[in-house]
C-alpha cells in the first residue's frame, strides 16, 4: 500500500522541516524549471510530467508520486500535446506525460495566437476539475490533412466535420 492510498494523504502535513510549496515551475512550452534552472535530466522531466495532477480539495496543481506531493506553478496548460496520430475515425493525442487520448475537438478552444487547448485526463481518479493540454506548433500543424475551412475551424473525422471548440469548455 502506497501512502497515497491513505484517505488523509492530501491532508497530512509536509514532512518535518519541509513545505508543500515548491520552486518548481512548468513553462508555456511544457518544460520544467526548478529555482530558475531548467530541469535537463530527461528521466526526471518525464517523471515530473507523469506526476501532474490537482489537489483534490483546493484544485491547485500538484506533483504527486504516490509517496509525497507538492504544489508547483503552471505558466499555461499543465499538459502539452506533443504529436497526433490520425486514424480514419478518430485522432489520438500524444501527451507530455507519454499517454495517449482520443481527441474531442468540440471540447477544445482556441487561445492566444490561435493555439489549440483541449480537455484531457477526464477519467483520472480523483479528478474533480478538467485538466488542459496545449497543442505544440508541431502537433497543431500535423492537423493540416484533416482541417476543414469553417468558422469556427473544424477537422474532418470519419467523413464528418467537427468544429473545434463547439462545446466551449471552461477551465479553472
Amino acid at each position: 500500500m502506497k501512502p497515497s492510498d491513505h484517505p488523509d494523504f492530501f491532508r497530512l502535513p509536509a514532512p518535518e522541516g519541509r513545505s508543500r510549496e515548491s520552486a518548481i515551475r512548468l513553462d508555456a512550452q511544457g518544460r520544467f524549471w526548478h529555482d530558475g534552472r531548467r530541469v535537463e535530466h530527461p528521466g526526471l522531466a518525464a517523471a515530473l510530467h507523469r506526476w501532474i495532477g490537482r489537489h483534490p480539495e483546493n484544485g491547485r496543481y500538484i506533483l504527486n508520486n504516490g509517496y509525497d506531493w507538492t504544489y508547483f506553478a503552471v505558466d499555461d496548460a499543465p499538459y502539452v500535446v506533443r504529436a497526433i496520430r490520425i486514424e480514419p475515425d478518430r485522432i489520438f493525442l500524444l501527451l507530455s506525460d507519454g499517454s495517449e487520448e482520443v481527441w474531442d475537438p468540440a471540447a477544445s478552444r482556441l487561445g492566444p495566437d490561435d493555439a489549440i487547448y483541449t480537455v484531457v485526463k477526464r477519467s483520472e481518479p480523483g479528478s474533480r476539475t478538467p485538466l488542459e493540454a496545449k497543442f505544440t506548433r508541431h502537433a497543431q500543424q500535423s492537423l493540416e490533412p484533416v482541417l476543414v475551412e469553417a468558422d469556427p475551424p473544424a477537422v474532418c473525422i470519419g467523413g464528418l466535420a467537427h468544429a473545434i471548440g463547439a462545446k466551449r469548455p471552461s477551465f479553472s
